[in-house]
């Protein structure tokens, strides 16, 4: 599509507002800044260099097939100048997206998912669109696609494409009861989920969709839960970073501004095991962080830690 035509950024994000006082910049439209003759300033042309500087690699990789695929069809993008494109890192290394990187991106290797695959553990990952690459392709160390098509078993759930105050329950429904179907088959030992709703709607700094989408979640996992002790099984509820826990920041005057970004509060860490019996306790870690949960799953699975993980936040009592 075309973009609507504007003299600057500051003239296009003045009228955003002005047309929508309640809009935030996550949903302006696409905009082209143009000359007085209503020509686009500074489009890519031959010859030109682009360098995409972002580190995350699920949105950099959608433009950067855009820029870089001969046989590209995901959209009409129009004719493909011959321009030299570089991200700022190599963001995905299975499809060696894009061809061209300024940093070598880092090499992480024996990830939960490899060990289990390694041990024959079934497992499953499932999200909404919103957050499906933070269970498979992050979660497996920017690796896309499967480790093992056999063990495992990935389920996406196409997000809502709306903003997502006006629709805060998002797909945590569809998700709880997806992961309810797949922990009844009695398939797997091991699985995952994310709920996009603390995120996503936190950052649309509306305070009434942000409580209507953490009732949404706490609903949902009352109900995994109870499935959960149901199947004799244990459930770890963390997060690695808050949004929905501040809406809101106090200006010079006192007055309240909404709040968008993510919060730097401690993140619980909750183990859910109705059979506990004083088997394990916390651990004795001088710091304790997200680099820890991966033992703490292996363990909780029954499984020794890697020697080269950070230590685990349980410790078995001896016999």
């Amino acid at each position: 599509g075309k973009g609507r035509p504007f003299r600057s950024a500051e003239e296009a994000v003045k009228t955003f507002y002005a047309e929508d006082p309640g809009i935030t910049d996550q949903y302006l439209d696409a905009f082209v800044v143009v000359d007085e003759k209503g020509r686009p300033v500074g489009p890519v042309t031959e010859g030109d260099a682009v360098v995409c500087f972002n580190f995350r690699g699920d949105r950099a990789i959608e433009i950067s097939r855009a820029f870089t695929e001969k046989d590209f069809r995901a959209f009409d993008r129009g004719s493909l100048p011959d321009i030299l494109y570089a991200g700022l890192m190599e963001y995905d290394g299975d499809t060696h997206m894009p061809p061209r990187f300024l940093v070598q991106p880092p090499l992480i290797e024996r990830t939960v998912s490899e060990y289990l695959c390694a041990e024959k553990v079934p497992s499953f990952a499932i999200s909404e669109t919103q957050k499906y690459g933070h269970v498979t392709y992050f979660w497996n160390g920017n690796r896309s696609g499967y480790i093992d098509d056999v063990l495992e078993t990935y389920v996406e759930i196409p997000s809502d494409r709306i903003e997502f105050d006006r629709a805060p329950r998002m797909k945590a429904p569809e998700i709880k009861d997806g992961a309810i179907e797949l922990l009844k088959s009695g398939h797997y030992r091991f699985g995952r989920l994310n709920f996009a709703n603390g995120d996503m709607v936190g950052h649309t700094g509306n305070l009434d969709a942000a409580i209507i989408a953490m009732e949404t979640v706490d609903r949902c996992v009352a109900e995994l839960l109870s499935v959960i002790e149901d199947l004799e099984g244990i459930a770890v509820v963390t997060a690695d970073h808050g949004n929905c826990d501040e809406m809101f920041t106090l200006d010079a005057e006192g007055r309240k501004k909404p709040k968008t970004a993510h919060t730097l509060n401690p993140v619980p860490f909750v183990i859910y095991d109705p059979s506990y019996n004083g088997e394990y306790g916390m651990a004795d870690l001088p710091k304790r962080g997200l680099s820890n949960v991966a033992a703490t799953l292996l363990n909780l699975l029954g499984f020794e830690q890697a020697a080269d993980y950070d230590p685990s936040l349980i410790c078995f009592q001896k016999a």
